[in-house]
């Protein structure tokens, strides 16, 4: 049987994407790799397979005039696609949602070592607040209580589907948490609205030290957040997301209580974008009805691995994930740039994601951080 022709276009930030797409059994693969802004309308008009990322608005205005029947996403996030047109017009979509996990979590319990190393924040002693214990919450909270950190998680819709048992309500974490970090969706309106979620009236309420957002950036009202920093000297705020990105708060960048300030970075490890690519293509390949054959690890490069030692101590834990991300040098090239132009901010918040540094995943480096990671770890930390 002669080989089907099949029309791709994919942004060309999409790790590995070239070496996927040429395993796609029983078709003749005529692929196009773009970058974002060339993406238009004009140019997916007699495209099958449309592969994005952020970048890419995928709705009506792109894809009214196209033959496009599969559009993939590879990021967890899917604000950028409008999936009531989608549905409605009968094209598949798909996103990478859980695949850059074990990344995000990283980068969260690199951003805690860094609070209680650097700014006395004792994480024994403190309770963390989690809203929205999905796949990235859920699995942080049981890290925090494998390292016996008080734990308070609030999730409305997990909370109606499972029972109240394990969650608070907002108000009780908003006053009993110490830290604060956010792990939801972005949701416009509705019941279970985030955007916003952490306003002025939630800020005035939270009585706590730290607010982590490693979510969606619009989760907090950026001019709240502000105000909340001006409001005391011994509060600080960790943001790898932020409202209005790229076109970031230049005030919030430049504050010195903004302690980490990244570029939309936590899930960008080598095999987050890696795992990325991995969940799309084996989606496309579910819509296609092929058999999907490429594996990310055939194209990622061997690291050394260490059998290392069970670890005892904060120090020692400090000490090993600093060897393997030093968080606070994604913080000083975005920080570079606090002082510049808003415009001149957006394009080095840009560059910076585009030109990502190699960062491997834990657990391919060092079997005491993989158990870490994975809630495994014996022993409380001294």
């Amino acid at each position: 049987m002669a080989a089907r022709p099949l029309k791709i276009i994919a942004d060309e930030h999409i790790w590995g994407i070239k070496s996927a797409c040429a395993h796609l059994s029983g078709y003749d693969v005529d692929l196009r790799v773009l970058a974002p802004k060339d993406i238009t309308a004009d140019a997916v008009k007699d495209i099958d397979i449309l592969l994005t990322r952020t970048g890419t608005k995928v709705g009506a205005a792109l894809l009214a005039d196209s033959s496009v029947r599969f559009a993939g996403t590879a990021t967890i996030g899917d604000d950028h696609y409008d999936k009531v047109w989608l549905d409605a017009h009968d094209v598949t979509w798909a996103t990478a949602a859980g695949s850059s996990t074990d990344s995000v979590l990283e980068y969260m319990l690199a951003a805690l070592l860094v609070l209680q190393n650097q700014h006395k924040i004792n994480l024994s002693s403190m309770t963390l607040g989690i809203i929205g214990a999905g796949r990235i919450g859920g699995k942080l909270a049981d890290i925090c209580k494998a390292l016996a950190i008080k734990v308070l998680v609030n999730d409305p819709p997990r909370q109606r589907l499972e029972g109240d048992e394990g969650f608070v309500r907002l108000d009780v974490l908003l006053q009993q948490s110490d830290i604060l970090t956010l792990h939801t969706p972005l949701i416009a309106e509705g019941g279970d609205k985030t955007h916003h979620l952490l306003d002025a009236k939630h800020l005035k309420a939270f009585q706590g030290k730290v607010i982590i957002n490693a979510a969606r950036g619009s989760c907090i009202d950026n001019r709240a957040l502000l105000a909340w920093l001006n409001s005391k000297q011994d509060v600080y705020a960790v943001l790898d997301c932020w409202e209005g990105e790229p076109a970031i708060s230049p005030e919030l960048l430049g504050h010195e209580q903004c302690v980490i300030a990244t570029p939309h970075i936590a899930g960008h490890s080598l095999d987050g974008k890696a795992a990325n690519t991995q969940y799309i293509y084996e989606a496309l390949c579910a819509y296609l009805n092929v058999k999907p054959v490429w594996q990310m690890n055939d194209d990622l490069p061997d690291i050394p691995f260490i059998d290392d030692e069970n670890i005892e101590s904060w120090a020692a834990l400090y000490d090993k994930v600093s060897c393997v991300y030093a968080i606070k040098q994604d913080h000083a090239a975005l920080v570079s740039c606090a002082g510049f132009h808003e415009h001149d901010i957006a394009e080095r918040f840009i560059y910076l994601r585009r030109h990502y540094p190699v960062r491997r995943a834990w657990k391919k480096q060092s079997l005491a951080l993989s158990q870490i990671l994975h809630a495994t770890h014996s022993g409380v930390l001294r």
